[in-house]
């Protein structure tokens, strides 16, 4: 299955039915008089948040969703049927966003969640709706009222507690298939990864999703490298681990590149509190690596961590730390629903996240 996270599709309710003029017309019944039915409502568009869905392949090839029309109403007082509801089976992360891309229609974060994006037309009265004590055989009906229609994107953004950046061949899918049960693509050339993946680490019995997204390289905000595209799958983390390889010329200097980039992106990505690592320790030198530590925590005037994805060092400190913003972030978010809500919010992402890294998943 590719993966595909944004998508433009055109939406348009159903028309309302018109209304009917008709007479009732019964033996031995001198005055009938009018039994015209409305006319049946037009179905709605409305977009669901479904499992099972990780990403917007299925609005490559259809990019048009008509809902049905309501059916024209009949003799005998009887009301047209109401048109057919198109649904928009959707992931969760996924963000409707208007054609200029400047205002979010509605954000599904949430299995079940769902939103009506047009409703459909009215509609149109039949001419018993027009019957008076002084216009007593009208013969007038309503046509339905048109729906709406209009062009949305679609934009998905993986849900996770904690997002992977760096540059390319920093060790960002090395570090994730070490910490978690999935399985990303990993070699010794730049870009290896080339899709987004997810994966669930363990601190005990604390467990939280970890989002893995292509490396960065300096000029990615005009475009290089595979550009800023995917930042967004690390908007909705608590906390961003900042990998930098420890065995390059000059750790400082391609941490301040992609800190650069992450400014140029802007989406509130460089106010997340950020855990700067050495990765590849296992490839210097014990009496190289304080050092290297000392010098690098001096040029950013920042703590930082070390840690080898291969031999395992590390790791464990380094998930523990990542921890700590994760269980604040959910203590804030739980702060501001119901408990109830929040507790079946946070089963549903760990359970769905642990299902798509046990299975080796990545959205490719």
């Amino acid at each position: 299955m590719k993966f595909l996270d944004q998508a433009k599709i055109f939406l348009k309710s159903g028309d309302g039915g018109p209304g009917s003029v008709s007479f009732r017309r019964e033996k031995f019944i001198e005055f009938g008089g009018p039994d015209g039915g409305d006319g049946g409502r037009g179905g709605s568009v409305i977009a669901e948040c479904v499992d099972g869905l990780n990403t917007l392949i299925d609005y490559r090839y259809q990019q048009h969703f008509k809902a049905e029309s309501g059916r024209p109403g009949a003799g005998r007082n009887r009301t047209g049927a109401k048109g057919s509801d198109t649904v928009l089976r959707l992931p969760v992360g996924t963000q409707i966003l208007d054609e200029e891309r400047e205002e979010v229609i509605a954000d599904l974060t949430r299995i079940g969640q769902r939103v009506v994006l047009l409703k459909g037309g009215d509609g149109g009265f039949g001419n018993t709706h027009y019957k008076t004590s002084t216009n007593q055989a009208p013969r007038k009906a309503l046509p339905g009222w048109p729906g709406e229609e209009m062009w949305v994107w679609l934009r998905l953004k993986l849900i996770a507690d904690a997002g992977l950046v760096g540059l390319p061949n920093a060790g960002k899918s090395t570090f994730l298939s070490s910490v978690t049960r999935a399985r990303p693509k990993i070699a010794d050339y730049p870009f290896t990864t080339l899709h987004p993946g997810l994966g669930v680490a363990s601190v005990g019995e604390q467990e939280f999703v970890i989002a893995d997204i292509p490396g960065l390289i300096e000029g990615a905000s005009e475009g290089a490298g595979l550009g800023h595209r995917f930042l967004g799958h690390v908007e909705r983390c608590a906390v961003l681990l900042h990998l930098i390889d420890a065995t390059q010329a000059d750790p400082a200097e391609a941490y301040r590149t992609v800190r650069q980039e992450l400014e140029e992106y802007g989406g509130g990505l460089t106010d997340k509190p950020e855990i700067i690592a050495l990765s590849k320790i296992d490839a210097v030198t014990e009496e190289d690596l304080p050092v290297l530590v000392e010098m690098v925590e001096q040029e950013l005037g920042k703590k930082v961590i070390t840690l080898s994805a291969v031999s395992g060092a590390g790791l464990d400190d380094a998930l523990a730390t990542l921890l700590v913003p994760v269980q604040e972030a959910r203590r804030a978010r739980k702060a501001e629903m119901p408990d109830d809500d929040a507790d079946e919010i946070e089963e549903e992402e760990i359970v769905e996240a642990e299902e798509e890294s046990s299975s080796g998943w990545s959205p490719l």
